[in-house]
């Protein structure tokens, strides 16, 4: 399907094909044979090699190579037309990188960052159905590690700065590009996000910046929303311990580590932390409602009332959706455990490591006197183990959020822009607490009942594919201004 674009002043889809191919040809190989057969553009072609490039590299937080990938992107950068001025290839630490490239505009405003991250989470073979570390294409999917978390953005953003340089493209605002490391294991030792804010703020500066954390939900393949993420919960974890003499198993006591644990466990599971809404969640609720049933579109309107009904919010009713209960409340689950020592030995020792995503606004010391008075038990102690990243939520800029609108009603006619707060974390936070508005939009399709980011088989379409990059050429395009 092609979809007309403007360029320096040509409206009909011919002639704008023809301007894109002839400035594309100019520095590049216009299609492989592999291309032409499946009907691509060049400027498609562009966006699916280097999203392949990237996607075979091996950039898993831990074992993989960013440094490699960021020389990588460096590589693609100068290709396409950009000298080594506007090209920052860093790597703080041996196979870390980042890397930041500048598109110059006429600086009339300030500038618009683009933030995407290289790492991502491990993936093994023998879990998965293809080479995570290979881009297959099946049955309508590229499945890969990172394919959609958080590759597809960074290719999208690398192409794009590429388009607009062959374009002659002159915005009002210089667009900045950056590619970052380490946002999988949010940031713990600083040489991603914060390195290149403490190091090179100078060089990522920004009005805002479009970040991960917000894509467009398909129902039955019908596009509904369009998220938008202006604030983020914070990830907080505890680890829970019970310490005891032990002894021989052949003689048991009723005072037991692991049952003591376990049952602080239980009472854990079955408690929840009281509703707190703020801008963004209630815009959620409020526009999500019209997708929803009867009961479920009335118990979010109530929630979003003065006097809400705690049937409402029940985990027999809006609660038993863990999406939605995520919006509506801090959340804290056990997902680690182990204890004893031997088979036939009394356990000396039960731990639990405890996650938390706790509500923007909320006092984090709160939150473990709160898991005290709830495991209530004094032989379980209580430690934190990291610390919080604490940012109050991105206004809902007039600007940001038209511009979106307007272009979503083009793509995804009928789907609502919607406001959300991820439950899981970004770098975003990093940005916010720097003084940079970020929004979490990514123009992704996908269907909301098949979410694979971290898991197996992580796939996304090949139609949203090139669809959000070119959503994301268009946007950056209408939030930069200027001309060709």
């Amino acid at each position: 399907m092609f979809r007309k674009i403007s360029l320096g002043g040509f409206s009909s889809p011919k002639r704008s094909w023809i301007t894109l191919s002839v400035a594309l040809v100019s520095t590049f190989v216009v299609a492989s044979s592999t291309g032409a057969a499946d009907g691509l553009s060049p400027q498609q072609q562009l966006a699916f090699d280097i999203y392949k490039e990237l996607v075979e590299l091996n950039t898993v937080t831990a074992t993989g190579d960013t440094a490699a990938a960021a020389e990588a992107m460096a590589a693609r950068l100068r290709a396409g037309g950009f000298s080594d001025a506007d090209i920052h290839a860093f790597s703080p630490a041996p196979h870390k990188g980042n890397l930041v490239a500048r598109l110059r505009g006429t600086g009339a405003r300030k500038p618009i960052l683009l933030l995407a991250h290289l790492d991502v989470v491990p993936a093994n073979r023998e879990d998965w159905s293809v080479d995570p570390f290979k881009l297959t294409e099946k049955d309508g999917y590229f499945y890969a590690r990172g394919s959609g978390d958080d590759k597809y953005m960074a290719a999208a953003f690398v192409t794009n700065l590429i388009r607009y340089k062959q374009e002659g493209y002159k915005p009002d605002r210089d667009i900045i590009v950056a590619l970052e490391t380490d946002e999988e294991i949010l940031d713990r030792d600083g040489l991603g996000i914060q390195w290149l804010l403490k190091n090179h703020r100078d060089l990522i500066d920004a009005e805002f910046a479009l970040n991960e954390g917000g894509g467009v939900g398909l129902k039955d393949g019908k596009p509904i929303r369009n998220s938008v993420q202006t604030s983020e919960k914070v990830s907080l974890s505890y680890r829970l311990d019970v310490r005891n003499k032990g002894g021989h198993s052949s003689v048991p006591s009723k005072d037991n580590a692991i049952y003591h644990l376990a049952e602080g466990l239980v009472r854990l599971s079955k408690f929840s932390f009281p509703l707190k809404l703020n801008e963004t969640t209630r815009a959620y609720f409020e526009r999500t409602a019209q997708f929803e049933g009867e009961q479920t579109a009335a118990d979010m309107r109530t929630v979003l009332s003065d006097r809400p009904d705690p049937a409402a919010m029940s985990f027999v009713r809006l609660a038993a959706n863990p999406v939605y209960n995520a919006q509506l409340r801090t959340t804290c689950v056990a997902t680690m455990l182990e204890g004893g020592h031997a088979v036939n030995a009394l356990p000396q020792l039960a731990s639990a490591k405890v996650n938390c995503r706790i509500m923007p606004g909320e006092p984090v010391d709160e939150v473990k006197a709160t898991l005290e008075q709830v495991l209530a038990d004094d032989q379980i102690t209580v430690t934190q183990l990291d610390q919080p990243v604490l940012s109050l939520p991105s206004a809902l800029h007039e600007e940001i959020m038209g511009s979106i609108e307007k272009l979503s009603h083009e793509f995804w006619p009928g789907a609502v822009v919607l406001p959300t707060m991820s439950a899981g974390a970004t770098d975003g936070s990093y940005l916010r607490n720097a003084g940079i508005p970020t929004y979490g939009h990514s123009g992704l399709a996908g269907d909301i009942n098949d979410i694979r980011a971290h898991g197996k088989d992580e796939r996304i379409l090949v139609k949203s594919f090139y669809e959000g990059e070119d959503y994301l050429y268009r946007l950056v395009k209408m939030l930069s201004g200027g001309g060709s």
